[in-house]
């Protein structure tokens, strides 16, 4: 039976990446996201057995709308993946009401939405993988002015280890996989809340296409967690073993 995979946030940086990418290994895929000219686009470079449908993931009524138009095309749904995000470039000062709502809106309430959606669709199929993409700016908030969006995204990390301990005890085998990027060379930046469009990228970020390898493999070999950038893992353990002097070290790179 051929695999179906839902991804949101499908249009650009890492969700068309990997499309196209997954695309190439003949799987069967749904892609979501708002902007429908921008999707289709990538939908036709994947072929014909990729389909584009128009989803606003902040929208309950939308998610559902995903799901049950996955089934009615391809009948049944191997892998769910909660892709949609957006940054902010805002300090904790000057964060809005706003912002904060949109923040969690787009990248905790969406991810939410797709998995108590697709999740009692899975269990009752007795198997599937639902893959949450974070940030490693969840466990490391080193980017201030990225504050908020590493609050949401630290927010999505325990909801997705929540639910991958109650599934532990009724359906061990519906997976829930955390994948935590660093910084990736997409226009991710450049499209953040109150960010400058014409933001380059800059020249240490993580290629898309290593990312995409990293979510292939977990894909097929799916585990609870993975860190796309190994650094980042090193990075995590100096923060938690000295909070004030990984800050005072961060303080002293930015001068």
């Amino acid at each position: 039976m051929e695999r179906v995979i839902v991804i949101t946030g499908a249009s650009r940086g890492i969700g068309r990446a990997l499309a196209l990418r997954l695309a190439e290994n003949g799987e069967y895929l749904m892609l979501a996201a708002r902007t429908y000219s921008e999707l289709n686009q990538v939908a036709r470079k994947c072929g014909r057995d990729t389909f584009a449908f128009t989803t606003d993931v902040t929208r309950r009524q939308d998610v559902v709308r995903l799901f049950d138009e996955t089934l009615r095309t391809f009948g049944h749904i191997d892998v769910w993946i909660n892709n949609a995000g957006v940054g902010i470039q805002r300090h904790v000062l000057d964060l809005t009401d706003d912002d904060i709502d949109q923040m969690i809106d787009i990248n905790l309430k969406s991810a939410l939405y797709g998995m108590q959606i697709v999740t009692p669709y899975f269990i009752s199929q007795g198997k599937g993988h639902i893959i949450n993409i974070s940030s490693g700016l969840s466990r490391v908030p080193w980017v201030s002015e990225r504050s908020a969006y590493s609050a949401a995204k630290a927010a999505l990390n325990n909801i997705t280890a929540n639910l991958r301990m109650d599934l532990r005890k009724i359906a061990p085998e519906v997976k829930v996989s955390l994948l935590l990027p660093g910084a990736v060379a997409t226009e991710f930046p450049g499209s953040a809340l109150h960010a400058n469009p014409d933001q380059t990228i800059a020249q240490n970020r993580q290629a898309v296409e290593e990312v995409v390898e990293v979510i292939v493999n977990l894909i097929e070999s799916p585990v609870a967690e993975v860190y796309t950038d190994p650094t980042q893992r090193q990075r995590m353990i100096d923060y938690f073993s000295d909070v004030e002097a990984f800050e005072r070290k961060i303080n002293i790179e930015e001068e």
